[in-house]
Order: structure tokens, then sequence, then C-alpha cells
């Protein structure tokens, strides 16, 4: 179980006590803003693509969509996104629980400027009922990401 994955991970970088598991599913951001009660915009999605031969994750505030022209200009390729059945082999989480952390080695995280008008935001933690609250520094730091980039608008 992916959460499990997580947990570990977490446990390494004394977080783990941090990590938030609900009764009922967090799975998409409308009801992850619900278990968590707080506003969608809050939720930091993690959306899954193919970029050549590899995956990237991208990290968004749960109010954006991705702006294909922006996504074109950065990654130099039309927004491909991954399968419901990719999800869970090529990154290590399955869709609803997808997040930046503890993923398979070679899929490479990018955070959404987004995401930087908040103080803090909620990814998810490898399951459909868990979420964490971070800092920007803070999903910098555990994500291990690549870079900041500006590839979505609000929907």
């Amino acid at each position: 179980m992916s959460i499990e994955r997580v947990r570990e991970y977490f446990e390494t970088q004394g977080i783990a006590d941090r990590i938030l598991e609900f009764d009922t599913s967090s799975a998409t951001v409308a009801l992850a803003a619900q278990a968590l009660g707080t506003e969608e915009c809050r939720i930091a999605k993690t959306l899954s693509f193919h970029v050549e031969d590899h995956v990237i994750l991208i990290v968004a505030a749960g109010d954006t969509k991705i702006d294909n022209s922006k996504y074109k200009a950065t990654f130099h390729t039309k927004a491909k996104m991954l399968s419901f059945e990719e999800a869970e082999p090529l990154i290590g989480h399955g869709v609803g629980g997808v997040c930046p952390f503890a993923v398979n080695d070679g899929v490479k995280v990018y955070l959404d400027e987004s995401l930087k008008r908040f103080e803090t935001v909620f990814p998810a933690c490898g399951s459909s009922n868990s979420a964490i609250e971070m800092t920007m520094d803070d999903l910098e730091k555990y994500s291990g990401f690549e870079a900041w980039v500006d590839v979505c608008k609000l929907s």
C-alpha cells in the first residue's frame, strides 16, 4: 500500500506523525477539501504526465488546471496524462492517492507557481484518504522537486 511507503519515508524525515488519515475519501480535490474542512484551492493536487520516455508529476493548487500552451512551452511536448492503469506501476501511487513523496525512481516532480499564494497546502500521502499540511519549504524539501514551473491557470 503506497501510504505505507510514504509513511516509511516520512519516518526517516521525522514527520510521519503529521500524516492525516480520514474515515472518508479524499480522492478528489472536492472530497479532500471536505475531509479537511478547507477550501479546494488549498488542496495540492498531483497530476501525472508522460514526457518523452519518463513520467513527471506536477503539484498544483486545487483550483487550477493545466494551461496547454504554458505546458508545451515548458516541457516542449503536448500534455499527455497517465491513464488510470499506468499510475500505480509508473509512479508508485494509485489514482486518488498520487503524491510527490516516495515515488518510483526516475519520476520527476515539479511544483506549480499556483501553490505559492498559500502559506500551507495539503497534498495526499499515497492513499485515497490521507493528506499532510505543508509549507512551500516543506514541499520543496520532502518532494525532491526538480523546479518550480508555471503551467497552470485558474479553472
